[in-house]
């Protein structure tokens, strides 16, 4: 047996190909009739309530339907019982009817009590109208209502919770076919006298009727016959309102308040006890008030009268918005509203007046009175927050201001971005005429970054007090007679004291004297002080970057007194007259000079208009939606407007007009050697160019920064400022070109002029003196003081391509110079002897691809001291003697030089080519 096993059940047929299998997880749909029960719920969830007792009756199905807690929920939950108000009404309701009931069996007459085997009977009084009703229908009016029908289920479901409010409302809707006075006094009667529970039956009756639970047949003319009513309670609720309220009695008012609220049902925009309240304020009618009283005589701003009025419409805020939050329900609104109504009609008319007049005034008044208006008017927002306790969050207290004053933001922010593009070219333009009257009118010599003892120290002490003008405060709302932020302009316009005292300090003549002397230049406000004025001072060649960074600390020291920086110094130094530059100034005698094609002067004002309209930008940065993404746009578009006007209005003319200049430059026309005057004053522009670009960045770190993503290089800002770059860096570029072919001109000239016609051929019995040459000291003089002045007016990349520049143009220009000569034996010691000087200045320069260059030329000065011609053929025919600088050709052409050449030309040629050209050539 125990090897059997059960056996399976067999398939007796198999399951017809077109019957699909119902999916695993899903559930039959369930048919009451032929309608799946899905489809009755749905016509269940319209259906009114009177006709559920014949849907029930249908079929024990339907009548399960009839249960569902699906149906029941949506009704209990449309009579909002999450409100503890109108859960009260119930159960007052209930206490009533338990009252009702004891006093009616009190009143009855005694009976006898039969005992018999049928039980007691009793009597049904069952009202017509209510045969169709499943719940009220056989009920015994007497019997308390905890007896009734609900007392069977246990579970406090939805259906029996609706039961319960339908058994205690539907009694009420007796008395709606009345009046609105005798409804709202049978109303009264049914529950406990207080205007709160009274105003709470009425909304939980409202809600009863409706068209979601429909109650009764005649639920609309019911709920009309309510609405009525409601509107008489409400206004006696309003009257009774108005009464607290002359008497001061909050506690009354709160509760009239809480009552209308209760029974308004919001079809209006505007709750009307609280607009009436808000009427009635005194703000609305007594204003005392002057808007022209903010404009002095001299038609500008002071806004003390709106100081005043302010103070007047804060103080109404806070002492009626307190009331209106102790008084009104918090979900009212009543302070937001009655703030809007202050904000639109008393501050919104003020400050509408106010840039009217400013309008005619000047577009710049304008300007300035828009942003000074709305940071007035901004101080609503933390009175109402204080006003409004912890009931009033802070972006409905901003959105009053935004809303009352956006009507005026489109036009402020055209009119911003149209009135600074003018102001940016009045600035360049001023400039341009300024410079031209001081070249007419002036020959002194202007304060520069060279006559300074160390330029990188200079531009660090110019860029910290630009950033001290930076965090200057910018005056937004003008107390007094002046402008918004006192801006300064060229040519003698006022400007406030803090930040005439922080643009003095940009002054590089503060900086530049010895010893401190240039700090006994005065503090003067516009501008800088006139070329030439002061002692003279003196300036020092300074070490790179690097250097100074090292020996920063043993070379400043701190004047408390003063408030100065000392700088002494460097060791490596090299010490020079300031006389140098003023007299290459001065031996141009049709050139001007260009340090005045650009001015730290004019990039600070146009940074000062810029963060002018930038400061009274930012006080509207705060705007939400489309009127915020605009205001940020047009930060933006200020910034970039500044760019450009710095950029093509002034940088880029300046050293395009600079380098126009230095290209027209004939060394031969002037007396000065070691000096090239245009390209000094290119370095001092090159100083101010880079001085430029550093305050930008300042600027833009202190001030853009915070508006934008500096990582997104898509982000307009971002671009303009890179192309600004880009731009300073190719003037540059070309300006440095020019200024290189300049002063290898000039170096060219030096040699042609200091070189005697027999320097390198000199006669037999003269002594020998292996130094270098007169030519050759002046040249590398020059370019010595040109290369070491580069120093710290560009990049170190920058330099090295300069140094590398200037050294391959030498070269060619001393085997120009050396093939130009006749080289004797004597004379090639004397070559040997420059070719070593040059050699040393090129390896001062640290560049290696050029030091190995002039390396090679130095050996090349060893072919004029070789007497023997087999010799120096064999040095001719070594191409690895030159590191491959030179060919054998290229060498060739240097002996020719030889002051004997006629006489070893046959021997060199026949060692070198192994023939000669008399014996192994033919003439055909």
């Amino acid at each position: 047996m125990d090897k059997f096993k059960t056996l399976e059940p067999l398939k007796l047929y198999s399951t017809p190909a077109s019957a699909s299998p119902i999916r695993k997880g899903t559930v039959a749909p369930q048919f009451v009739g032929r309608l799946p029960s899905d489809l009755h719920l749905l016509i269940l969830s319209y259906l009114p309530v009177p006709d559920f007792p014949a849907y029930a009756r249908c079929s024990h199905a339907t009548a399960a339907l009839a249960e569902s807690e699906r149906i029941w929920e949506t009704r209990w939950k449309s009579l909002k019982m999450d409100n503890k108000r109108l859960v009260s009404v119930l159960d007052d309701l209930e206490e009533h009817l338990k009252g009702r009931a004891a006093e009616s069996r009190a009143a009855a007459p005694p009976t006898i009590t039969v005992d018999d085997e049928f039980g007691d009977f009793a009597s049904v009084d069952v009202p017509p109208d209510e045969m169709g009703d499943f719940v009220g229908a056989f009920q015994n009016p007497t019997t308390p209502v905890t007896a009734s029908l609900w007392t069977n289920n246990l579970k406090s479901t939805f259906r029996a919770q609706y039961i319960r409010a339908h058994n205690l409302l539907k009694p009420l809707t007796k008395t709606l076919s009345s009046t609105p006075h005798i409804i709202l006094n049978d109303l009264a009667a049914a529950v406990t006298r207080s205007l709160r529970l009274e105003a709470s039956t009425l909304r939980l009756l409202f809600l009863f009727l409706s068209q979601t639970i429909q109650p009764v047949r005649k639920w609309r003319e019911y709920k009309a016959a309510l609405r009525s009513a409601m509107d008489r309670f409400d206004a006696n609720l309003l009257a009774a309102f108005d009464t607290a309220d002359e008497k001061g009695d909050e506690d009354s008012m709160r509760e009239a308040a809480e009552s209308s609220w209760l029974v308004w049902d919001g079809a209006s925009s505007d709750w009307e006890m609280g607009k009436v309240w808000a009427e009635k304020r005194g703000i609305f009618y007594d204003q005392p008030w002057d808007p022209l009283a903010n404009f002095t005589k001299d038609r500008h701003l002071a806004f003390d009268a709106m100081d005043d009025f302010m103070s007047i419409v804060l103080k109404a805020i806070s002492e009626h918005g307190s009331r209106a939050v102790r008084v009104f329900p918090a979900e009212a609104g009543v302070l937001i509203s009655f703030s809007e109504r202050v904000a639109s009609d008393v501050v919104g008319e003020y400050i509408s007046a106010v840039l009217t007049r400013a309008r005619e005034i000047s577009i710049d008044v304008f300007l300035k009175a828009t942003a000074a208006s709305f940071r007035e008017a901004w101080k609503m927002v933390d009175t109402i927050i204080t006003a409004g306790r912890e009931s009033t969050i802070r972006t409905q207290a901003e959105d009053v201001v935004f809303r009352m004053f956006e009507p005026n933001m489109d036009e402020y922010l055209d009119e911003e971005v149209e009135a600074i593009k003018p102001a940016f070219e009045v600035i360049c333009k001023g400039w341009d005429r300024q410079a031209s009257e001081r070249h007419d009118n002036s020959t002194e010599a202007s304060a520069r970054f060279l006559t300074s003892n160390n330029p990188s120290q200079v531009k660090r002490n110019v860029l910290a007090s630009f950033t001290n003008v930076l965090l200057l405060p910018v005056t937004i709302v003008p107390r007094t007679v002046g402008a918004v932020g006192g801006a300064l302009v060229s040519g003698g316009t006022a400007v406030g004291g803090a930040a005439a005292q922080g643009i003095a300090m940009l002054n590089p003549q503060r900086w530049g004297g010895a010893g401190g002397s240039g700090w006994g230049t005065p503090n003067v406000p516009e501008g800088y002080r006139k070329h030439g004025e002061g002692d003279e001072m003196m300036f020092e060649i300074g070490t790179d970057e690097d250097d100074e960074e090292e020996e920063k600390d043993k070379h400043e020291s701190w004047n408390e007194k003063e408030g100065q920086v000392d700088l002494a110094p460097p060791p490596s130094a090299v010490p020079l007259s300031a006389a140098t530059l003023h007299t290459a100034s001065t031996s141009l005698d049709q050139m001007d000079q260009m340090d005045t094609l650009l001015s730290l002067d004019v990039a600070l004002e146009l940074v000062h208009t810029s963060r002018e309209s930038l400061k009274r930008l930012e006080t509207f940065a705060a705007y939400p939606e489309r009127i915020g993404d605009r205001v940020r746009d047009t930060i933006e578009e200020v910034f970039i407007l500044m760019l450009q006007a710095l950029g093509d209005g002034h940088v880029k003319p300046g050293f395009s007009s600079a380098t126009a200049r230095m290209t027209s430059y004939k060394p031969a026309e002037h007396e000065e050697t070691t000096n090239v005057a245009p390209l000094l004053q290119f370095f001092e522009l090159v100083h101010i160019g880079d001085t430029i670009q550093s305050m930008v960045q300042v600027y833009f770190d202190k001030e853009m920064a915070p508006h934008i993503d500096k990582t997104d290089f898509l982000n307009s800002v971002v671009r303009e400022k890179k192309r600004f770059e880009n731009s300073l860096d190719d003037s540059v570029a070309g300006g440095l070109n020019a200024g290189t072919e300049v002063l290898m001109n000039q170096v060219e000239h030096i040699i042609l002029r200091f070189t005697a016609p027999r320097e390198y051929y000199p006669p037999e019995n003269a002594a020998l003196d292996l130094k270098p040459t007169k030519g050759c000291i002046e040249a590398i003089k020059c370019l010595e003081m040109h290369c070491k002045l580069m120093k710290g007016s560009t990049s170190k990349e920058v330099l090295e391509v300069f140094h590398q520049e200037v050294g391959i143009r030498l070269i060619a220009i001393l085997q120009k110079h050396i093939k130009r000569q006749i080289i004797s034996l004597s004379g090639g010691f004397q070559v040997i002897a420059d070719l070593n000087a040059y050699h040393a200045f090129i390896t001062s320069l640290k560049v290696p691809s050029i030091t190995a260059d002039f390396a090679h030329l130095k050996m090349l000065g060893h072919v004029y001291v070789v007497e023997d011609a087999k010799d120096l053929a064999q040095i001719v025919r070594d191409v690895t003697r030159y590191g491959g600088a030179y060919r054998p050709e290229d060498i060739y052409e240097f002996i020719q030089r030889r002051s004997d050449w006629k006489k070893i030309e046959k021997t060199v040629d026949k060692t070198m080519y192994n023939l000669s050209f008399k014996e192994d050539c033919i003439i055909c």
